[in-house]
């Protein structure tokens, strides 16, 4: 067999299986019996590849042999093999197959600590779980203030004299961070997750959308990566089930002017806030960090054990 393009083999698959199918999918088999070997190039993620180059050619290639099946996950099929009628009945059918959101047995409550731990862990931030039954106008809280905040000190790193100067000049010498927390990021909740997190990050040098399940969907992360570009918010993806295998998706867009306004305004209506302000002061007066003061760092095996209960 000669070398195939990632489109030919696309199209070799869909020939030989006569169905729709998703990108991963269409890796699979070729992987089952042997056709990726004759794909010059695959790097890490070839199946992003192959669907990349097939929603170009759909969407510029008026001759292009593929089409999209209305589906979530999204699947391709070729035109060849279809007709315009036979193209709904599999649509239809298709619709039939999608689901309503995942029924997930943990609450955003619970994955507070496997964010505190990747945060301090490997982000080197102190987080502080913000209540919003506490704040004082409880209908609009959560357009307010994050799930949780979190700060990074340079006092570790920096010489006291030097964390003395920049008190004395004002410049900032910590970060602080916001995150909403969301249970899962699917098509039917991700622009409100998103300006949700737009709304109340804007105090902050640093925004996260923090979730633990998202939709492996090549539209929705388009999608996703679009907002993350045109507002600076950042994409944490957590693991329940290998907390160290947590990443950050999509970076946040680091703003060095803080929103004193806003900071005020939280302050004024969360306690927890309030109190959040007041420990980074004491902290930084003291040049030590008072651990105990921030949430609490679980070890993995109990952030596992605790999840499973």
């Amino acid at each position: 067999m000669e070398k195939l393009t990632f489109k030919e083999l696309a199209m070799k698959i869909l020939e030989e299986e006569k169905c729709p199918l998703t990108v991963e999918e269409i890796w699979e088999i070729a992987q089952k019996r042997g056709y990726d070997k004759f794909c010059s190039s695959q790097g890490k993620t070839p199946w992003r590849t192959i669907g990349a180059q097939i929603y170009v050619d759909v969407r510029d290639n008026p001759d292009s042999p593929f089409v999209k099946i209305d589906s979530k996950p999204r699947k391709f099929f070729l035109k060849n093999l279809v007709s315009e009628t036979e193209l709904r009945k599999i649509e239809e059918k298709e619709k039939g197959k999608i689901e309503g959101p995942k029924k997930l047995k943990y609450s955003e409550r619970e994955l507070h600590p496997f964010l505190t731990y990747f945060a301090y862990t490997y982000m080197g931030i102190y987080t502080k779980t913000i209540y919003h039954e506490k704040s004082n106008k409880r209908k609009y809280s959560q357009w307010l203030h994050p799930d949780i905040v979190g700060v990074y000190f340079p006092i570790e790193e920096w010489k006291s004299e030097v964390l003395d100067f920049a008190k004395e000049i004002g410049s900032p010498s910590i970060i602080l961070y916001s995150f909403e927390m969301k249970r899962e990021i699917g098509f039917h909740n991700l622009r409100e997750s998103f300006f949700q997190a737009v709304s109340n990050s804007s105090w902050a040098n640093e925004g996260y959308l923090v979730t633990a399940n998202i939709d492996q969907d090549d539209e929705l992360m388009t999608e996703l990566k679009r907002l993350s570009t045109a507002f600076g918010i950042g994409v944490i993806k957590l693991d329940i089930e290998n907390p160290d295998s947590s990443e950050i998706v999509l970076p946040a867009k680091h703003k060095r002017e803080l929103d004193w306004d806003t900071i005020n305004k939280l302050a004024d209506e969360n306690p927890d806030f309030k109190k959040f302000l007041k420990r980074i002061k004491i902290d930084l007066s003291s040049k030590e960090i008072r651990k105990e003061k921030y949430d609490k760092i679980f070890v993995t095996e109990e952030l596992i054990r605790r999840i499973k209960k």
